[in-house]
């Protein structure tokens, strides 16, 4: 087991992270990831401690000797919550809090607590609770002392009523389902709106990618928006849609024409299935999209497998086959070494080759390229184009 402390918080909630190393190739084994939330989150990591297993422990998912090593530590510093990088069952995150003597948390429960800061719309808020709810209906039993059986209620004579953790069950249920409702009548607003967009005839643009990759900023430097941007995880969760105009690709002096420019929400890895599920209305917006702009952190050394958690969450929510081109922004974080010889290539995506543009969202290099990349797509997609701009010849050029 490796242990590395850091400098603790008196404002923030002093936490342990750990991490288990199952043998998967995503294991981050500084936990920086997972760092990055407990702050977002406002908690104060002061020990990260990852260890090996082959599997997880059915009863503490680390083992009791794992276990009482992290207890000393906690007590040692103060450590308040213990935070795992991985899903913990009902039962093992039981078993360790009554172990450890203190609050167990775990990374869903952590990116549902994040959401719900972050959440502003009616239709967020509602999504983020609909997860919440999903994720406590399995733990009811976590932190109750009074599941004792009741009494019967007036006019019962004797006999057990019913258990409290059954009334607690059967209020999580009605909550969920009333939240359910609400939400359903919310999705079909969306599928009003969109529809009217196809009437129009709208091209529907969506900015897709992991979590921090720059879509808020890189989104206001294309329309000119003023949409919430920040150095933060999920700093947006509410989708944002403006229109985006387009300057004629076969004459510059010539009308464009404008389309719907949409930003969503950022992926991370483990996202959550019931927060994938809560937020399939506003996930949606990429599904019905005519085009997809995959934006990458191309300062961010882990981006290959960014790159591949966001292909897997679009396949989940069926936009796997929507037409893409590849951002790689935060280029003014690159260092002279890897800058890109040029601003436009193709990558090979899952076997696929996709136009690229290396852009900055934040002083707008590449931005010019890519509007015109993005020109070129929307005629060749909708109208007629020669082959000079329906073909235009790109090279491929390291990171």
């Amino acid at each position: 087991m490796s242990i590395n402390e850091t400098t603790a918080s008196a404002s923030a909630a002093p936490t342990i992270l750990v991490g288990v190393d199952l043998g998967l190739p995503h294991f981050d084994g500084q936990l920086e990831e997972l760092g990055l939330l407990a702050q977002t989150a406002g908690l104060n990591p002061v020990a990260r401690i990852t260890c090996k297993r082959k599997a997880p422990d059915a009863a503490l998912f680390i083992g009791k000797g794992k276990a009482d090593e992290i207890k000393m530590l906690a007590d040692e510093l103060g450590a308040t919550e213990v935070l795992f990088d991985q899903a913990l069952s009902p039962a093992q995150q039981r078993n360790l809090e009554r172990h450890l003597d203190r609050p167990v948390n775990d990374r869903t429960l952590l990116i549902l607590e994040i959401f719900g800061q972050r959440a502003r719309s009616h239709e967020g808020k509602l999504q983020v609770e609909l997860a919440r709810l999903q994720y406590v209906s399995t733990r009811l039993v976590r932190r109750w002392s009074h599941l004792e059986r009741q009494t019967g209620g007036a006019g019962v004579r004797g006999g057990p009523g019913e258990k409290q953790i059954e009334l607690d069950r059967r209020m999580v249920g009605d909550a969920i389902k009333r939240t359910r409702e609400r939400l359903e009548k919310l999705k079909k607003q969306r599928q009003t709106q969109r529809r009217q967009r196809e009437r129009r005839g709208a091209f529907n643009i969506s900015l897709v990618g992991y979590t921090n990759a720059g879509k808020s900023t890189l989104f206001n430097a294309l329309v000119k928006a003023r949409a919430y941007a920040a150095d933060q995880l999920f700093a947006t969760l509410d989708t944002t849609t403006r229109q985006l105009y387009l300057a004629d690709t076969q004459n510059e002096n010539g009308v464009g024409r404008s389309v719907s420019l949409s930003d969503t929400v950022g992926f991370i890895r483990d996202l959550p299935h019931g927060l994938i599920e809560a937020f399939r209305a506003t996930l949606q917006e990429a599904a019905d999209a005519d085009l997809l702009l995959h934006v990458v952190d191309a300062a961010n050394p882990n981006h290959p497998e960014q790159i591949a958690e966001v292909q897997s969450v679009l396949q989940e929510i069926g936009a796997g086959d929507v037409p893409q081109i590849l951002v790689f922004n935060k280029i003014d974080a690159l260092d002279e070494s890897r800058k890109p010889q040029r601003m436009v290539d193709v990558f090979d995506l899952q076997g696929v080759s996709v136009p690229r543009v290396f852009v900055s969202g934040r002083t707008s290099e590449g931005v010019a390229e890519l509007r015109r990349q993005l020109a070129l797509e929307v005629t060749r997609r909708t109208g007629p184009a020669d082959d000079e701009t329906d073909n235009p010849e790109v090279h491929k050029a390291p990171v």
